[in-house]
């Protein structure tokens, strides 16, 4: 397998010197654009399905207290949560919405992965930055604003289905929507199709954020590491970075995140609205009625959940690169 040294930054003194240079890990042959975009989904898909149990835990949590319907969860931790679930629901209800969660995250994950590196390669370009590493400063700017154009676009392609498994998996005892499709056309039916739309706004204000946070903490301590410790499992740099990413980016962007699932769930299955004037209105309500801690609801399951979804994630894409690298012959 060929390679190749990157330029990056080196750290001297602890401290970061511009310019400078270190070998960066090395990188597996180039594959073409549908090798990446299979890389991504498929990312995206084995990472949502290992970690679907915290993730429908964190959605319970995240939207309790909006309905007098699942309001018992206020006193309910996450242990006593998840035990609820398998006595009156079984255990196969944990992955309740997996189906349209990987239906969504394959041509996700496939969009973001491969937008952040044809953004990166843009605003390199547009910026005269020829090799990562030339300048730190302008190196971090490309990895967080091609993050964030990234995070848009691929949310805005697949927002439905997003919103459609955010509904499936606030299911409890009463089923309103049967299915994928059956919840595109109910929710068209009875919403219109702006109702598909519903917490977009959100969406955006979150996702650039998070993906632009996301990715360039993974790729600045990726390049960090194999710097300082050159001879780590690149399965366990992964890892370890997207772990870190996870953490720091769910922080910044959570309460969006919340605010974005209420959204998603008000109006559904003939519920009142809530919150009737947006995005600040929900914020306001939220803190007036739970306090500012009710922004964080459910933040707890989130960390559980995102460790290792999003260090499965950069883990499986970067091996799934590799074995596509080797398996399909140079053009």
């Amino acid at each position: 397998m060929q390679t190749e040294a990157r330029v990056g930054v080196v750290v001297e003194g602890g401290g970061l010197n511009t310019p400078s240079v270190v070998v960066e890990p090395p990188r597996q042959r180039q594959i073409d654009s549908a090798s990446q975009l299979l890389a991504g989904g498929v990312a995206g898909a084995v990472s949502k399905t290992c970690t679907a149990p915290l993730a429908r835990l964190t959605i319970l949590f995240q939207i309790q207290g909006m309905h007098t319907d699942i309001s018992g969860l206020k006193k309910a931790d996450i242990w006593h949560e998840a035990s609820r679930i398998v006595r009156e629901e079984g255990v196969r209800a944990f992955w309740k919405g997996n189906l349209v969660t990987i239906a969504h995250r394959l041509p996700y994950s496939s969009i973001s992965f491969y937008a952040f590196e044809r953004y990166k390669n843009m605003l390199q370009v547009i910026c005269g930055v020829e090799n990562q590493g030339e300048s730190v400063s302008a190196d971090l700017c490309i990895r967080l604003l091609g993050g964030g154009l990234a995070g848009v676009t691929a949310a805005s392609a697949t927002y439905p289905l997003d919103l459609v498994r955010t509904r499936l998996a606030a299911q409890r005892n009463v089923i309103y929507y049967r299915g994928i499709w059956h919840a595109l056309r109910t929710i068209s039916k009875e919403e219109r199709i702006r109702g598909l739309y519903k917490g977009l706004g959100a969406t955006l204000l979150g996702v650039g954020p998070n993906l632009a946070i996301s990715f360039s903490v993974y790729d600045t301590g990726r390049s960090y590491w194999h710097f300082h410790r050159p001879e780590d499992s690149p399965v366990l740099v992964s890892l370890a970075c997207g772990s870190l990413s996870g953490i720091v980016a769910s922080t910044v962007v959570y309460p969006l995140d919340l605010v974005r699932r209420r959204m998603q769930v008000e109006g559904s299955a003939g519920r009142a609205r809530v919150y009737k004037r947006g995005i600040l209105d929900a914020v306001r309500h939220i803190t007036r009625t739970e306090g500012v801690r009710g922004l964080y609801r459910g933040i707890l399951p989130e960390y559980y959940k995102v460790v290792p979804s999003v260090g499965i994630v950069f883990m499986t894409y970067e091996k799934v690169k590799q074995f596509l690298a080797e398996a399909i012959p140079p053009s």
